[in-house]
């Protein structure tokens, strides 16, 4: 299937295009009024275009799109409409990746068909990817039902632009999320495509590690730009808890681990131990200690890889955080302890991405 306007018309309006709101949908009909009628409503007085790819959907999702190519032609935003009808759709990665090579915008917003755009959402991210061309651009978020993922929506909200950066390694994934990314075709195109391989990759984390690697940068429009919907359907619960765990300390180790010659790792439970054996064996040799809160843990006195190929065993020894000493691994989850953890780093006067990070 494929419902593009004619290569001609397209090939006359690609010099004008600003912005390419890029859509990858799947059974979205229920969502697609409320999103498309968001795009329509944007107040950015540039060029728009919605350029949309359909993964094999078998609801009404592309009757209700072009229901609303003649509304959103008035105007001014054209639409690109194709997809395919196998048996089995391939994935959220292929989708945004052919969505993005029938574009011609310079810029790309990324939407996601389930979610809703405010009205500035397009001019204020438009007029921050101007000072930031090889970033991906994030905004803050009011999460739907409210009040669901609390931690995480507060996670989201709340990251300082520096934290943007030295949070990239914990659990929650990308600090600039996927659903509200806005860059520029230029620095996408010198990072690469979307991984393709479908249910359970997780592609914007590989693609945000990625464009770390190649020297992106980061940056968030401190306003609440999406409404993020939260639904069991959503293609996120997909990815496994291991899959992500396996790419952050792949991550971890080769931005920071790599540059540290010891480090301590605060939590001698469950998570710390667990982090303690995902290293590789020279990351293992330069834990010098774990370090904990926990009298129990710490009257013990130290951890036995009973797991290791080594002889004889690795033995870590356990101590109290005050006895510790820096540079850090965090593996306490933020926002769990009553502010005890955050008191806790901050009475040792450390710096975040200098002194310590977090992983979970």
């Amino acid at each position: 299937m494929d419902l593009n306007p004619p290569k001609q018309q397209l090939e006359a309006d690609e010099s004008i295009v600003e912005v390419s709101i890029i859509m990858p949908v799947y059974n979205a009909s229920c969502w697609l009024d409320e999103c498309l009628q968001a795009i329509l409503s944007q107040d950015f007085t540039g060029s728009m275009e919605l350029s949309v790819f359909d993964d094999a959907s078998t609801d009404e999702s592309i009757k209700v799109l072009e229901a609303w190519r003649e509304k959103l032609g008035a105007r001014g935003i054209s639409m690109l409409i194709s997809g395919h009808k196998s048996a089995q759709p391939r994935g959220v990665g292929y989708a945004k990746n052919r969505a993005i090579s029938q574009s011609h915008g310079k810029y790309f917003c990324f939407q996601d068909a389930d979610d809703v755009m405010l009205p500035q959402r397009v001019r204020l991210q438009y007029e921050a990817v101007l000072c930031h061309q090889t970033s991906l651009i994030g905004c803050k978020v009011q999460r739907l039902p409210e009040g669901s993922t609390e931690r995480y929506t507060r996670w989201i909200n709340n990251l300082t632009q520096e934290q943007l950066t030295t949070q990239v390694f914990t659990s929650h994934g990308p600090t600039v999320i996927m659903p509200t990314w806005f860059c520029s075709k230029k620095w996408f195109q010198e990072v690469g495509s979307f991984d393709e391989g479908g249910k359970g990759v997780p592609e914007d984390l590989l693609f945000f590690y990625q464009s770390l690697r190649q020297g992106g940068g980061l940056a968030r429009v401190d306003r609440c730009l999406l409404v993020y919907r939260y639904h069991e359907e959503a293609t996120t619960h997909s990815v496994t808890e291991e899959t992500i765990w396996k790419l952050r300390v792949d991550f971890l180790q080769e931005r920071v681990l790599s540059c540290w010659e010891n480090f301590t790792i605060w939590n001698a439970g469950k998570q710390g131990r667990k982090l303690y054996r995902s290293l590789s064996r020279t990351n293992r040799n330069k834990v010098k200690a774990f370090c904990d809160v926990d009298e129990n843990k710490i009257q013990k006195g130290f951890y036995t890889y009973e797991d290791a190929k080594e002889r004889p065993k690795p033995k870590v020894s356990i101590v109290h955080y005050k006895d510790a000493s820096a540079p850090f691994i965090i593996c306490v989850k933020l926002d769990m302890t009553a502010g005890s953890l955050e008191e806790n780093l901050c009475s040792l006067q450390l710096k975040e991405g200098v002194d310590y990070y977090h992983f979970n």
